[in-house]
């Protein structure tokens, strides 16, 4: 489903602040495959997701999502089959149409839009079917500005929109960091019941170890730009916090034990 080869990727390259953001990482990902990835501050988590949403180009390698060759495809084209979402509940809506309005743009991702009317009559009810599965009553706020609504409501609205049109390719990038671990969890379970019911092939970035281990199927470990642990099926549901730790520590670095403690 998705191939990463050999891809590397710096930032600064040349300069005295130099950093090697992803270092020659390959990598196979299966259709379905929901994978929870955590690593310390600056261990090529969040490049890994811009490098396959195609934020920026790779110094080298390639990346094959679907059978198709997007090395060197820009961001847009590959956001026709690859939705995101992301740490800040204020990114992935327009604030100031209203709910109903972001989600018939939601709707129509892939598709040419045309000069038709934004909203129509009969796709309301669909929206408040949707909206309903949520239990924050926005089925009956299609008229509320988005920009009306709590970080948690507008975190959850991003997350049925990212998957309104079933993409090939869903990317959280620590999409609860934000917020309150009620509606953090909250969040999580919903998350977990959209990738469950479409089988959708997600990554998920989190900080929080517990989080880790309990949602998707495989679970990675970055530093410094390489996978330094890749673990799926009974392996990954045996784990505990303390197998994660001890897995930075066998890795014999004072650096990265230190961080480690810092994510526990």
């Amino acid at each position: 489903m998705i191939s990463l080869d050999n891809c590397s990727k710096y930032f600064h390259k040349g300069s005295v602040n130099e950093v090697f953001a992803l270092n020659s990482i390959s990598i196979d990902i299966d259709e379905g495959d929901f994978i929870s990835i955590i690593g310390s501050n600056g261990a090529g988590k969040s490049t890994l997701l811009n490098s396959i949403a195609g934020v920026f180009m790779l110094d080298s390698g390639t990346i094959n999502v679907g059978n198709r060759d997007v090395t060197t495809w820009p961001e847009y084209k590959r956001a026709k089959f690859i939705s995101r979402v992301f740490q800040d509940p204020l990114l992935g809506t327009c604030p100031s149409a209203t709910i109903e309005q972001n989600m018939a743009l939601a709707k129509k991702r892939g598709q040419w839009r045309g000069f038709s009317r934004g909203v129509k009559a009969k796709d309301r009810p669909m929206f408040q079917e949707k909206l309903k599965m949520l239990g924050l009553g926005l089925e009956n706020r299609l008229q509320d500005r988005v920009g009306l609504l709590s970080g948690g409501q507008r975190q959850a609205l991003t997350m049925l929109m990212a998957t309104m049109v079933r993409p090939e390719v869903l990317l959280l990038d620590e999409h609860i960091a934000a917020l309150d671990p009620k509606t953090a969890n909250q969040i999580l379970r919903l998350t977990e019941e959209i990738v469950g019911e479409q089988e959708l092939t997600t990554l998920m970035i989190t900080h929080n170890m517990k989080h880790a281990i309990e949602f998707g199927n495989r679970l990675i470990m970055l530093h410094q730009g390489r996978i330094i642990s890749d673990v799926a099926g009974e392996e990954k549901k045996s784990l505990t916090v303390n197998d994660l730790l001890q897995k930075f520590y066998d890795s014999s670095e004072e650096e990265l034990v230190t961080d480690a403690m810092l994510l526990a």
